[in-house]
């Protein structure tokens, strides 16, 4: 598998800007990521990276500086205006938008109020959103394309805020660790908002560390130094690995889902297109019945983290869904890679799944396959039985070696 895993140890406590510091720790560019948010907020923010110790343990400080005087408290459909305006890479936009989606969706939830009217006030400030847009920069930056974390540490007491004195942890916190492992741990606040929204939404599951052949290490501090409590948060980065007796390692996915009962049905073949278009690793429909009797579809999108920001603007424009449901998941796929054969007349493309270097599946891609015959005028089934009797010539058969010329897919 290309790309790197980051697993987040927040066993202490997580905050936007104490993941940030962890993630400039492992190694991300702090240039890169000052530009990043340059890019949303210009001339706003200035990021700096110190050392420091937290009880004893040395840890990477960023610090937002304010380069404006008052900043305004923004609505998250004004904050989604700045991001999608911004000079962004993909993944960090549609990281970041998926990041301020789930805290505005908390932030309703806690006040009675839609998402979009929500104003953000100590999660919408611009150091919240250079954290935010940071670490979604630092994880692309580092060639991360999935996130795990393990335990969080929430905090007990109280604190004060633009809304009073509220309990600890927040409300916005709690709504936004709702399906994780969460503990006290400690006095105060000890996960904010923008972190644990960081984490439940980036991450694909609350797990212990997988394995992984591991590359950096990363450690951000949080402001307070406590006595006999190391005030970090930890980041470890590796390749993924598969260890004997392990199950294959998964790849981190959200499962987007609507029902819909008034599309007409010959627009569905070109959402599915449109869909896979625009970064679906699969998309497709159930048949269901609804309230009252109506037939409907159940339209189901599986993407990467990253996109989803992008399927959920696809899904809401193609068709005529007015929500949409969320569920992040593993997704355990074999590596495939591609042969091209020679057949009568031409070239068919045969995908092949491997594990440990083993072929486990063979099969002749059928795009390529009708398009031959297409251009031959010829019935599709001789040609698909050409093309599997040339994988066999060529030694393509489960159990066999995976041929070294076979270019690599994920």
């Amino acid at each position: 598998m290309s790309g790197r895993q980051a697993w987040i140890d927040a066993s202490a406590g997580v905050a936007g800007d104490m993941l940030l510091g962890a993630l400039v720790a492992a190694g991300a560019d702090l240039a890169e990521l000052q530009a990043a948010v340059e890019a949303v907020v210009p001339a706003s923010v200035g990021l700096t990276a110190t050392q420091v110790t937290r009880a004893g343990l040395a840890a990477c400080k960023v610090d937002v500086e304010m380069l404006v005087d008052d900043p305004p408290h923004r609505t998250w459909r004004a904050v989604r205006s700045m991001l999608a305006e911004a000079t962004l890479a993909e993944p960090v936009r549609d990281r970041a938008l998926a990041v301020f989606a789930r805290l505005a969706d908390a932030e309703g939830q806690v006040h009675g109020v839609p998402a979009e009217d929500v104003h953000f006030h100590e999660v919408g400030a611009l150091d919240s959103i250079a954290d935010v847009v940071g670490v979604c920069a630092a994880l692309h930056d580092l060639g991360v394309d999935s996130v795990s974390a393990g335990r969080v540490a929430l905090g007990s007491g109280s604190v004060r805020t633009a809304h009073g004195q509220i309990p600890v942890p927040v409300p916005a916190v709690v709504q936004l660790a709702r399906g994780w492992r969460v503990s006290a741990t400690g006095t105060g606040e000890l996960t904010t908002p923008t972190g644990m929204a960081l984490i439940a939404t980036l991450s694909s599951a609350c797990t212990e560390l997988p394995p992984m052949a591991l590359e950096r290490v990363g450690v951000g501090a949080g402001s307070k130094d406590f006595p006999g409590r190391a005030n970090v948060t930890r980041v470890l980065i590796g390749s993924p690995e598969v260890l004997a007796g392990e199950p294959f390692a998964g790849d981190a996915m959200v499962l987007l889902e609507a029902n819909v009962d008034d599309l007409d049905p010959r627009l569905w073949p070109g959402v599915l297109a449109a869909l896979l278009q625009a970064g679906a690793a699969d998309a497709w429909l159930v048949p269901i019945v609804m309230k009252k009797g109506r037939p409907a579809h159940t339209l189901s999108v599986l993407g990467p983290p990253e996109r989803a920001g992008q399927l959920s603007e696809a899904i809401l424009a193609r068709t005529s869904s007015v929500g949409i449901r969320r569920h992040e998941l593993t997704r355990h796929a074999l590596p495939r890679a591609w042969v091209d054969l020679a057949v009568v007349g031409g070239n068919v493309s045969v995908k092949i799944a491997h594990r440990n270097g083993q072929i486990v599946q063979v099969t002749p891609e059928f795009e390529a396959v009708a398009a031959l015959a297409a251009q031959q005028q010829r019935p599709e089934a001789d040609v698909l039985a050409e093309a599997a009797a040339a994988a066999m010539t060529a030694g393509l058969k489960v159990g066999e070696e995976l041929p070294s010329g076979a270019r690599s897919i994920r």
